[in-house]
């Protein structure tokens, strides 16, 4: 019988190799020499000696009692293996990783293993005022939940629960089929118990063999202060209830925020449009504006033109993510000219004008000022 070779030397390392770099080797040798794919003769027991010193040599007190005894181990020795290549694909230490990766499969299914639930969304509607200060509100979730009468099992008993004889309850099938490089085995899930490894000889009456139920319950939510339409919030385990022992997924709520009649939102900004008459803009004036805060004082200074924008500090609104920083309020000066003024208003224009024209241009003749060559050339 030949004797064995050494395990670092099958992989293609050098004694006290890294974890990855002995994971990458076998996985680059096992693709190489897999017999699915590697037809030359020999290739099967390259293989299985392959897997039988990735079987070592990835155990972390196999790997130390190698590295210390080599195959004259006491306490038992090595040589075992990981189940052989006759005994299928199921036990090679990490061999169904490459499996799936290296014939289109990818990430390995776990199907009979603890599985997350699935993520649940709402959209909610909320007023401006819930927007800006926060509020509790409550939801109406429709969930499923593990059935209380059968623990999730969906069997009558525990009894009733037998491993399945097709899949030896494992929850998974090998299949061969062609490829590229020829015949390759690749897994799937079992057909008989669905991926469970389990079958049910007698159901559970409530959930009929379903192992979950449909719940309706209400939820209070906490929403934060500063929440802005297309916003979510995430409200960990309140999903869809996992599966084999798995944790519950998550709850997104989506808001939508009703617009305020005056107030308009930037961000943490709040802009708020104020009319201003003539004599205000020009003379200057303190005036109380609305804020969600109440309302405060704002001086408008002397000479205030259209559209001039004014910044009331920390008078926006929070941050959802918190913090205690705040937003500003921007007040937009609309100055209105009246349509309709009454006959003193109107001797008082005139008043103006003519004072206007004794002392300085009026801003329409500075303006036409700029067209003289125009001007002159039409006369």
């Amino acid at each position: 019988m030949a004797a064995k070779r050494d395990y670092y030397e099958v992989l293609g390392l050098q004694k006290g190799a890294s974890d990855d770099e002995i994971k990458r080797a076998y996985r680059q040798m096992a693709k190489k020499y897999h017999p699915d794919v590697n037809k030359e003769p020999g290739a099967e027991e390259k293989f299985k000696e392959i897997n039988e010193a990735y079987d070592t040599l990835s155990d972390p007190d196999k790997k130390a009692r190698y590295d210390q005894f080599g195959f004259e181990d006491p306490t038992g020795g090595f040589g075992g293996g990981a189940g052989g290549f006759e005994g299928g694909f199921g036990g090679f230490g990490g061999f169904d990783d490459i499996l799936n990766s290296f014939f289109g499969g990818g990430r390995r299914q776990q199907s009979n293993g603890p599985r997350q639930g699935a993520d649940v969304e709402k959209q909610m509607n909320i007023t401006f005022e819930e927007a800006v200060f926060g509020c509790k509100k409550k939801i109406r979730l429709s969930v499923d939940e593990d059935c209380m009468d059968c623990n999730g099992t969906g069997a009558y008993s525990k009894d009733d629960l037998k491993t399945c004889q097709k899949c030896g309850g494992r929850g998974k099938v090998y299949m061969r089929r062609q490829t590229i490089f020829g015949s390759s085995t690749v897994e799937s899930i079992c057909p008989d118990c669905k991926g469970k490894g389990k079958v049910i000889t007698k159901k559970c009456p409530k959930c009929n063999g379903a192992g979950r139920v449909r719940t309706t319950k209400d939820v209070e939510i906490t929403i934060p202060a500063g929440i802005q339409t297309g916003m979510s919030l995430r409200m960990a385990g309140y999903g869809q209830s996992g599966f084999n022992g798995g944790p519950s997924g998550d709850l997104y709520i989506q808001f939508n925020v009703s617009e305020h009649p005056n107030f308009k939102r930037d961000g943490q900004d709040i802009i708020l449009e104020i009319p201003l008459s003539v004599s205000q803009a020009t003379l200057g004036d303190t005036i109380q504006v609305p804020t969600i805060d109440g309302p405060v004082d704002l001086k408008i200074p002397a000479g205030t033109q259209p559209g001039t924008k004014l910044r009331l500090r920390g008078r926006g609104t929070k941050n959802p993510k918190g913090g205690s920083s705040r937003g500003d309020q921007y007040v937009i000066c609309n100055v209105i000219i009246s349509s309709s003024i009454s006959s003193d208003e109107k001797k008082l224009y005139e008043q103006l004008r003519n004072v206007e024209k004794d002392t300085k241009k009026s801003p329409w003749e500075r303006f036409v000022s700029g067209f003289k060559n125009i001007f002159s050339s039409k006369n």
